[in-house]
């Protein structure tokens, strides 16, 4: 694990390195008596590394990607190996048969102008057929239909 990050920030890690090779090279001379007129400057590039490393650290905290998981919950419904029409729904709700045909073309994803196609219908009709269906089965959306009628076990 520090191994690859080591390899990912090579640059960064060799950087480092060398500045404070170059850091602890300055102290030996300041200890040799070499630089003691430049101390202050020693501060300062001191100062200037520590700033540097702490300005490496942040752009990187900062330029992560941020990711969020959202977990979405549904009941999914699964359909079994032979469909049986639950025809006390089909009464109470008092849907014709043509009516289940339009549902069950919509639960197939066909638009209205195809379903018109299909059943040799007007798209007026289809769009009436609809609209009765959402009534009856108190819906607002084609989705919502589909998903009412496979909880009725009106189609498959």
């Amino acid at each position: 694990m520090i191994f690859k990050f080591l390899i990912r920030n090579r640059s960064v890690f060799l950087y480092g390195i060398s500045l404070a090779i170059l850091l602890l090279f300055i102290k030996w001379l300041e200890w040799r008596l070499i630089v003691i007129d430049y101390t202050i400057e020693l501060y300062v590039g001191a100062i200037a590394v520590i700033f540097t490393g702490l300005g490496i650290w942040l752009a990187k905290k900062l330029t992560q990607p941020r990711t969020n998981t959202l977990v979405i919950e549904k009941q999914v419904l699964v359909k079994t190996e032979h469909f049986v029409l639950n025809e006390a729904e089909v009464t109470r709700l008092r849907l014709s048969k043509r009516e289940l045909e339009v549902l069950q073309l919509m639960a197939e994803g066909l638009s209205n102008l195809q379903i018109a196609d299909r059943l040799f219908l007007s798209l007026d009709t289809i769009k009436t057929h609809s609209s009765k269906i959402f009534e009856k089965l108190e819906v607002q959306r084609r989705t919502q239909a589909v998903e009412m009628a496979r909880k009725l076990n009106i189609i498959s």
